[in-house]
This record gives C-alpha cells, structure tokens and sequence, in this order.
C-alpha cells in the first residue's frame, strides 16, 4: 500500500476514536523516539557525575581522579591549554562542549564502598540529572555502580578499576573501562619476575579480600606457576585494615622467599611498610633473598611506602614520565592546576571524560545507544598510552602494560618508579570468552 494510504489510514482511525472519546496510544516519530532515553538534557548544559573515594582507604587516587576529572570538563569547554584535546588523534570534540552544550559536573563520595557508590550514583542520576557517572578506585564499586548504571540506562566509563570481573563475568552494555586488568598485569609481570628472581620460587599471597584481590592473585598465581613457581599460601585479609602483621607474622615460618601483596592504595602502603619493618627484605629463605612484589603499583602508592618500595616490582596502566605527546600536554596542565604530576588514577579518569564527550560528539547525540555504537571497537591516539582499541565484545580497552620498579635513588617524591619493561598489546590481548559473561542490550530507561 503506498505510504500516503497508510498514514491518511491511521489519521481517520485516529479522529474517529478521539471522537468516540477513546484515548490514543502515542505514536512517536523517528527523532522522539531518539531523544526519549534517561536524562536526555534539554537544556544548554548537560551533567556530567563524577563518582570517587574520597574517604576510605583508595581515598588518595580519588581525590587525585577527581582533580583531572575536574580538569577534564575544563578542557572540553574550551577552557585552560586544552591539555590531551590538543593531542588526541581525529577527536570531534572542539573545545565548545558537547553537541553545544556546556559540560556541568556533579561529585559524590563513594567511600570505597559499593552501598555507598550506588546510593551516591542514584542521586547523581535522579536528582542532578547526570547523563554519565564515571570515577572509582575499587573494582567492587565499579562493578556495583555499573550494574547500577545498566539498570538506570545511563553510560558508564568506569575509572580504576582492575578485577578481570569488571569487563569479563559482570560487563554491562552500558559499561567501558580504559584500565588494564589483573590478567594483563600478570602475563606482563611474569617474565620480568622469572628474569629478576629465577624460575625455582615458593610464593605466598596476601589478599585483598574482594573481586579485585581474587582475580589478582588467580592472574598472578596463574603467571608464576607458569613459571615454575610454588604457591606456598594464600590468605584474603579485609579492605582498610590498618595493621596487617597477623597476616605478615605467619609468612616467615611459611619456608616462603617471595611475599606477593595483592594489595592497592592505604592498604598496599600499610602492608608493604610492615612487611619491611619485620624484617622480610633482610632475610635469605631456600638459599635466596626475600623478595617482596606488588603487582599493581601507582606513584601515589609509592609515596605513601617511601623507602619500603626500593627495588619492588609491579605493573602500571600509565606513567607520567612517559614520553609521548599525550603524556607531556595532560602531565603539564595537571602540574600547573594542582601543582604535581598526576596519577595512573588522574590519567585514566580524565581519558574517559575525553572519551564519552568524543563518542556522544561523533554520534551526534546523548543517546546510550549512539554513544555504545560510538566506542565499541573504536580505536584511538594520543592519549597517553599509544594506540589503543576499545574492543566492541566485552568494552575492555587494549595498549601495552607497563612493569615498574622502584627506583633505589630517586630525583624527588614525584621521581619513585622506573618503567622497566613496556610489553606489547598484542602479549597482553586475550579471548573474551575466557572470563565468560555476557554484554546484554543497551539499556535507555530511567
């Protein structure tokens, strides 16, 4: 039937039932249906809502996070040196906003907790209208708070967070992580581990006790058993212990030469500077000198350890001494807004502000739909870390991993790890299948 048929019939069918007094189902046109997702703005500004631990023990990354999240927005309204905008490759972003509208912000504190991360998510959503939540330094957060997001219809661009749980068994469509993850932090470390302290080693493992902690320690246990190694001992002790010798005393009758701390933040500062304190650094074990690793490793982690981190190995998402231009503008416009070099936590969070506003730019809308189509297998520059892919099957984003060290006579407190080793993309790429779970649909409703 030609189409002038077709819509001259449903205008008689219509008047007719208006004029029995029967009420109308509505029937939307292409662009309503478009605009009718969670917190479409309106207006001439658009919310974004930046969800970070600023109390607890992560609080010293979110705080840093925050800074550059902050930074970010500056940066996409055109305001400041326009810091990685002035570096990333092909960007539609043009320092106006997004789509025309103004880049307003929204915080919330998540405590390191996932209760509290949810609640302060809602009201960001609910009440301030946020199109967006990013931020977090705890995979139980992010994992909470992209559930959330999912059921919410609103994107999530996830901040710190590492548990391979994250993009594997718990992804969500509406979720995106630009950090790496425990099982790349283990295929890089390993052979560094192997070269430095041999492949005839007996391990044993302090855990953080949650879905970060438990796929760290399987990825790194599953790295140097791969090795050779012998896993002596494994114990999960709780986020935010500020005394953790129980768990060190029993370390040195274990007949263990290497102390592995799956620990981050306050709670890999406590540990490391007690195990140093008891001595273990100073001990020979099976014929060998102890040695003590931290898989996942930060500057501002160093900081807090001082001397205890001399010499100790880890991974890193980002480092600020990298030299490449992405690095050099965002570590500039840091330094000369807070006064210091900026965090792997600061990095990737503002990335991800650069991200969502760049999709939702080349989408040419806010929807969740255009934004997921926008960065699922999209490839990108200029970032920071080299060429990059945000792989479409499970929004988990591949560049190389970096193995630091700390250094044994730094320059400063800002000068504490040396980048040792930058391992290929393709060593660290991995089948999505092997961590199973399932992406679903997009999800728009409120």
């Amino acid at each position: 039937m030609p189409i002038e048929k077709i819509n001259r019939r449903l205008f008689l069918q219509r008047t007719s039932l208006v004029g029995a007094g029967l009420a109308m189902p509505m029937i939307l046109s292409g662009a309503a249906r478009a605009q009718s997702f969670c917190n479409s703005p309106t207006g001439s500004k658009v919310v974004f809502g930046f969800n970070c631990p600023q109390t607890g023990p992560y609080a010293e990354e979110g705080k840093d996070q925050l800074k550059a999240y902050q930074l970010a927005v500056k940066h996409i309204n055109g305001e400041g040196d326009g810091g990685m905008l002035n570096t990333f490759k092909g960007t539609a972003l043009k320092g106006n906003g997004v789509l025309g509208k103004k880049v307003e912000y929204v915080t919330g504190d998540t405590q390191t907790k996932s209760d509290a991360a949810r609640a302060s998510a809602t009201r960001m959503i609910e009440r301030d209208g946020a199109i967006m939540i990013s931020g977090g330094s705890s995979s139980g957060v992010a994992v909470a708070v992209q559930s959330l997001c999912q059921d919410m219809g609103i994107i999530f661009m996830s901040g710190l967070t590492h548990s391979n749980d994250t993009t594997g068994k718990d992804k969500k469509k509406n979720g995106f992580r630009h950090f790496f993850n425990a099982y790349m932090s283990g295929v890089a470390i390993a052979p560094v581990l192997g070269e430095a302290y041999g492949k005839d080693r007996r391990a044993y493992h302090l855990t953080a006790d949650y879905t970060w902690g438990w796929t760290q320690e399987e990825s790194i246990k599953n790295a140097t058993e791969g090795l050779g190694w012998e896993t002596v001992q494994t114990v999960r002790t709780p986020v935010g212990a500020a005394d953790f010798s129980q768990y060190i005393t029993p370390v040195l009758n274990s007949g263990a030469d290497v102390l592995i701390l799956n620990h981050y933040g306050n709670d890999m500062v406590n540990s490391l500077r007690q195990a140093v304190q008891f001595g273990l650094r100073d001990k020979q074990v099976n014929g060998k000198n102890f040695e003590i690793v931290v898989p996942l490793f930060s500057e501002l982690m160093a900081q807090g350890a001082g001397d205890a981190i001399k010499g100790i190995y880890g991974t890193a998402n980002w480092d600020w001494k990298l030299q490449n231009e992405g690095t050099k503008a965002f570590t500039k416009s840091f330094g000369e807004a807070y006064g210091t070099p900026p965090s792997q936590a600061a990095q990737t969070g503002y990335v991800q502000a650069l991200l969502y506003a760049d999709a939702c730019e080349r989408a040419g809308t806010f929807n969740p739909e255009g934004v997921v189509k926008a960065l699922e297998d999209f490839e990108f520059d200029g970032l920071g870390n080299g060429p990059t892919l945000y792989r479409g099957s499970d929004h988990q984003c591949f560049k190389p991993v970096l193995v630091v060290q700390g250094k044994e006579n730094p320059k400063d407190k800002y000068d504490l790890l040396q980048v040792v080793k930058e391992v290929p993309t393709k060593t660290v790429t991995y089948d999505p299948s092997i961590f199973g779970g399932e992406l679903g649909p997009v999800s728009t409703k409120c």
